[in-house]
């Protein structure tokens, strides 16, 4: 992949771009295998990738600048502002929403943020594309609502000059630290979730909630997950950290009674929307902690599928499964350094299979789906 603001040293956030990706998949799949070297994998599934440019469906831009010239990028550590709206990452799609979105910021009178003054309003632009349709979701995060109506006067003439904009929302952040998002949630449009499909399953995406950011990839990991348990004897399964559902909602059949968990309301609703358009009565998702729930209950069922985020499942729950010892557990991770942790908190199950997925080129970062089988 060719960058200029690579090429320039403006912007080294893909630190992996100077190699070919056979290369960086070579590396990733060396450290992933040191990091299960005590373990003995029964099968080493082919590496999994993707385009290595425009792959990324959604866009977070720190604002910068000033009004009538706002920069979208980043921020480097010295507080210099970064323009990153020519990233090779970013879709085609991107740049004609980047380009109209600068002159809106001056004509709603969006002051950036300054993290230096802890003056302005505008913090960040959060854009997201669907591939069913290529329409989009766009958020302001504001540190308060007083521009709020300045921004919803302004809002129709960027509505027409870009209808792909399905959801437009505010994000209220008033706090002066480096977080994306606060609690409150704002919606300028009547739409308040953006319609996606992967491997003809209807996904939901609203504000809120976490999607895979690589859609290509994404849907060879939802489907290879679904074959895995396709191939398995299993008629109840439990899908912990479940975000928008993609996993449960992929391995589920109309006899299989499934059981999705995951501490965000806005993706459990996500996931309901897409079971009921299935048809699918024999799914339950709920917003509750992960390891709370498991804890709780009084037995298991066949499967256990995890998700966790970068911390992985931790010790409570391992432990919990140890004890409960469910026939098989398929780990989904986006850190393989926290899931071989907790590998060494399950020993009475081997690794029967692993395949990586490779989320995120030009960096070190990858997402592996493992399956364990009692012993």
């Amino acid at each position: 992949m060719q960058c200029a603001l690579y090429d320039a040293g403006r912007c080294r956030s893909c630190q992996w771009l100077e190699q070919p990706v056979s290369q960086q998949l070579a590396a990733k799949m060396a450290d992933l295998q040191q990091l299960l070297s005590s373990s003995t994998v029964e099968e080493w599934c082919a590496p999994v990738s993707g385009p290595e440019t425009g792959f990324r469906n959604k866009a977070k831009m720190v604002v910068s600048g000033s009004v009538e010239k706002p920069l979208l990028g980043m921020l480097h550590r010295d507080g210099t502002p970064e323009d990153l709206c020519d990233c090779p990452l970013y879709p085609a799609s991107f740049a004609p929403v980047f380009t109209a979105l600068k002159p809106f910021i001056a004509r709603a009178g969006l002051t950036p943020y300054n993290v230096a003054r802890k003056r302005g309003e505008l913090k960040y632009l959060l854009l997201t594309e669907s591939q069913l349709d290529g329409g989009m979701m766009l958020r302001f995060v504001l540190r308060s609502d007083a521009k709020l109506e300045q921004l919803r006067a302004a809002l129709p003439s960027l509505q027409s000059q870009l209808p792909q904009l399905k959801v437009i929302s505010v994000n209220i952040q008033p706090v002066h630290m480096a977080i994306m998002e606060g609690e409150q949630e704002i919606f300028l449009t009547d739409q308040q979730a953006l319609a996606e499909r992967f491997n003809d399953v209807p996904l939901w995406i609203r504000p809120q909630s976490f999607f895979q950011t690589n859609p290509t990839v994404a849907s060879e990991l939802y489907a290879t997950a679904r074959d895995w348990v396709r191939a398995l004897p299993v008629q109840h399964m439990w899908d912990l950290f479940c975000g928008v559902g993609g996993f449960g909602l992929h391995c589920a059949t109309p006899e299989m009674q499934l059981t999705g968990i995951e501490i965000s309301a806005e993706a459990i609703a996500c996931a309901k929307e897409s079971a009921a358009e299935l048809g699918l009565q024999n799914l339950h998702f709920q917003a509750l902690d992960s390891t709370q729930f498991a804890t709780d209950q009084g037995s298991v069922p066949e499967l256990v599928l995890v998700n966790p985020p970068r911390r992985g499942i931790g010790n409570t729950l391992c432990d919990y499964l140890s004890d409960m010892a469910p026939p098989f557990i398929i780990y989904s991770s986006c850190n393989a350094q926290s899931m071989a942790k907790d590998f060494s908190h399950l020993p009475d199950y081997r690794v029967a299979r692993v395949q990586l997925f490779d989320m995120f080129p030009h960096t070190a970062h990858y997402e592996v789906l493992t399956l364990l089988i009692r012993r």
